[in-house]
């Protein structure tokens, strides 16, 4: 990764800038037997995407503040990173109602309805799928997404000192996300290739940063575990086995 690099978005484009082909998100849901694996181009595609429909479709702009009401998962990483690509605040868990935004998982909905700005919704489904019914009063993400463009540039500047993250009542501004995972990455011994398997949550900064942050910062990749608790301790080894796991923060 770059020394200059100063917001979760350029640490992304240095890893595409690298290696787009390598695997840089491993995503498992022990509950439900799901596994989808996306190289750092498929990720930095969806994050396009994604944050193409943030900017246009949902008029976001830098500064907005966004609810993310997401599980530890692949999509919830994506939209981490779509934020920070448009500059939007991303306040996990946060109350709906002071969101400019709210993104909602399908058991979060109705805490989700409390936001009076724009609503998106994800299923959670295996492969990205939608709703089988969409909810009332919310965009449906996978309905939407896969239109959007693969390219994204931002309307306006993202300002590196801006706030970026807020999870755990502690606040981060870009710069200090980076700085944060990078220090984590060599607490966490990861180098460049270095594959992390986590099953930790998404609901602190430790899940965070072990469950995309730190291995995105150090050039490395995360093998993601949604329900880990599911899986014996033989599943364990032969996952760490077949996935090539150098280090573990579960």
């Amino acid at each position: 990764m770059n020394a200059s690099d100063r917001t979760p978005a350029d640490l992304l484009r240095s890893a595409l800038a690298a290696d787009p082909a390598r695997p840089l998100v491993t995503f498992y849901d022990d509950a439900t037997g799901e596994r989808v694996e996306l190289s750092v181009a498929t990720f930095a595609n969806w994050v396009a995407k994604t944050a193409n429909l943030l900017q246009g479709d949902l008029a976001a702009q830098p500064g907005d503040r966004l609810a993310l009401l997401l599980p530890a998962h692949w999509q919830s990483a994506v939209w981490l990173l779509a934020c920070s690509s448009v500059g939007v605040s991303v306040e996990v868990g946060g109350d709906p109602a002071d969101a400019d935004l709210v993104v909602s998982g399908p058991d979060t909905l109705e805490e989700a309805r409390a936001c009076s700005g724009e609503r998106v919704a994800l299923a959670l489904r295996p492969l990205g799928g939608r709703f089988p019914q969409p909810p009332a009063g919310f965009v449906d993400y996978a309905v939407e997404v896969p239109g959007q463009g693969d390219r994204f540039a931002p309307y306006a500047p993202v300002d590196p000192s801006a706030p970026a993250l807020t999870v755990g009542g502690m606040e981060l501004t870009g710069v200090e996300l980076v700085e944060r995972a990078r220090a984590d990455a060599a607490d966490l011994g990861l180098t460049p290739g270095s594959r992390l398997l986590t099953g930790r949550g998404y609901d602190s900064w430790e899940g965070l940063s072990a469950g995309l942050f730190a291995p995105l910062a150090a050039g490395g990749s995360v093998v993601l575990c949604r329900n880990l608790g599911e899986l014996s301790q033989e599943g364990r080894e032969k996952r760490i086995e077949s996935e090539r796991v150098t280090n573990t923060a579960v």
